[in-house]
C-alpha cells in the first residue's frame, strides 16, 4: 500500500456502516449472500451492491460451492491498512523524539 491513491476504494468501502457490519459478520467465516442478508433489513439487491463494493476494494473474495457463492473476508488488505496507519504513529514518535532532544524534554506517556 505504498500508493495512497490505492487506499481510495478501501476507505470508501469502509466508510459505510453496512459494509463494516458485513465485514464483522464475515470475520467468523465464509458465508453465502443470502445468509449475510438475513442479518439486515434491506433488500438482497442492496446487500449484493454492498458486497460488490467490498469486492472492488478487495476486502472480500468470493468462491462458488455448488449453486452458492460464498463470501469471505480478505485479511491481507486490512493488514496493509493497519501497517499504513502504524506508519503515522512511527513517524510521529520519531519526530517527537527529535523535537524532545532539541528542547530537552521527555514525552508524557
Amino acid at each position: 500500500m505504498n500508493n495512497p491513491s490505492s487506499l481510495q476504494p478501501t476507505l470508501r468501502a469502509l466508510a459505510d456502516p453496512t459494509r463494516r457490519e458485513i465485514l464483522e459478520i464475515l470475520k467468523n467465516g465464509a458465508m453465502p449472500a443470502g445468509e449475510i442478508a438475513e442479518h439486515f433489513s434491506i433488500t438482497g439487491a442492496a446487500i449484493s451492491r454492498h458486497l460488490s463494493v467490498l469486492k472492488e476494494a478487495d476486502l472480500v473474495r468470493d468462491h462458488r460451492e455448488g449453486k452458492f457463492i460464498f463470501y469471505d473476508i480478505n485479511l491481507s488488505v486490512l493488514q496493509e491498512i493497519l501497517v499504513w496507519i502504524g506508519n503515522f504513529k512511527a513517524s510521529r514518535e520519531t519526530s517527537s523524539g527529535k523535537w524532545n532532544k532539541i528542547i530537552g524534554t521527555q514525552p508524557n506517556h
